[in-house]
């Protein structure tokens, strides 16, 4: 049995918030840095923890980019249209 030094808890809860942070723009910058130290976890595990996340999770997250991309693209032709452009 591999040394596991932080809980299986801590791990997913850290993974989950930095991940959900880094998905943000607003929150992306340091969100990896900012949870770690909140949490009392080295840095460079949970920018372990993440890759791991986001490649294992990456057809889920390409599809609410995707979902996302749609959804600012019809803002902006709204705004074109409301615009006279």
């Amino acid at each position: 049995m591999a040394n596991v030094k932080y809980p299986q808890e801590l791990r997913e809860r850290a993974t989950r918030l930095a991940v959900e942070a880094r998905r943000d723009p607003e929150t992306r910058t340091g969100a990896i840095a900012r949870i770690s130290t909140q949490l009392g976890v080295h840095k460079e595990a949970l920018r372990n923890w993440v890759r791991q996340a986001e490649t294992a999770g990456l057809p889920v997250e390409r599809e609410d980019t995707e979902e996302r991309i749609r959804s600012l693209e019809k803002q902006n032709r709204e705004l074109r249209r409301s615009n006279g452009l």
